[in-house]
């Protein structure tokens, strides 16, 4: 059975997005001509692309990613990183941190950094293609879940107070503190879906202590594909466990092969097949 088709008028939560701004976020990993043509043949007749080298000793080397526009919606989708290499250094409990959007909470300080290259190109491609009251939506998988996030956070809390409606992750670690998280979630309930895959290690950084707090509206893959609206207690380490009895040979390995954007897409495909 196919998968389903794009929807250019969808206006809430359906399994059949989801997975669509799944294949968003890993287009984001394209070059640019691949990326503007794939979203031709998706149906979005204008694209930006968008990419800056970041000066920085931080290990997010560039923020890439496109805003691709129809007449009824527009999806702005962020590149990740190499899932080793962040996880490695988002373990790091002294992770610097500075003020959110608006001064609301406190963000991951390499994440800021890196939206701050691109955002002003977001912003106006967001302001030039709207030009129908189009659906907003982003997305992205790993750093770009974290980016997708702060970039709806910022687009509502400062100017231009626009809401998306929609933003879904894929493998996004934690951004920010709970005071921010505590306000995005009261705005964004019911548009916010943060998607992760059983042991992914990069959703489990940087450490929940003292600073960091993931958002709410979790759609959870166990071990055995099934998707679940909650992570509790007990499936979770039950998970662990099949995880890595999976994989003895290399048992961390688990935790990125899981975090790979190509499973997040076969997961969702195998649920609107």
């Amino acid at each position: 059975m196919p998968v389903v088709e794009i929807n250019h008028k969808t206006t809430g939560y359906t399994l059949g997005h989801a997975y669509w701004l799944a294949r968003a976020a890993k287009l984001s990993y394209e070059d640019e001509s691949a990326i503007r043509e794939t979203a031709a043949e998706w149906g979005f007749d204008r694209c930006r692309y968008f990419h800056s080298e970041l000066d920085s000793s931080l290990p997010i080397e560039d923020t890439q990613g496109f805003v691709a526009a129809s007449a009824d919606m527009i999806i702005v989708a962020f590149r990740g990183t190499e899932p080793k290499q962040l996880k490695d250094w988002l373990s790091d409990a002294n992770t610097l941190v500075e003020s959110g959007p608006a001064g609301r909470g406190k963000v991951h300080q390499g994440f800021n950094q890196a939206l701050d290259s691109v955002y002003q190109d977001v912003k106006a491609a967001v302001d030039e293609f709207r030009d129908n009251d189009q659906t907003l939506w982003f997305t992205g998988h790993s750093l770009g879940g974290a980016l997708a996030m702060l970039a709806s956070a910022r687009m509502y809390f400062e100017d231009p107070g626009l809401l998306a409606d929609g933003v879904y992750t894929f493998g996004q670690p934690r951004t920010c503190d709970r005071g921010l998280a505590g306000d995005y979630d009261e705005v964004f309930a019911d548009r916010t879906f943060r998607f992760v895959n059983n042991n992914d290690i990069v959703t489990q950084v940087p450490p929940p202590e003292p600073v960091f707090h993931h958002v709410r509206h979790v759609r959870y893959f166990d071990a055995d594909g099934d998707l679940h609206d909650r992570i509790s207690t007990f499936s979770g380490l039950t998970d662990n466990l099949a995880g890595f009895t999976s994989d003895v040979s290399a048992p961390a390995s688990d935790g990125l092969r899981d975090h790979f954007v190509d499973n997040y897409v076969a997961l969702m495909e195998a649920k609107v097949s």
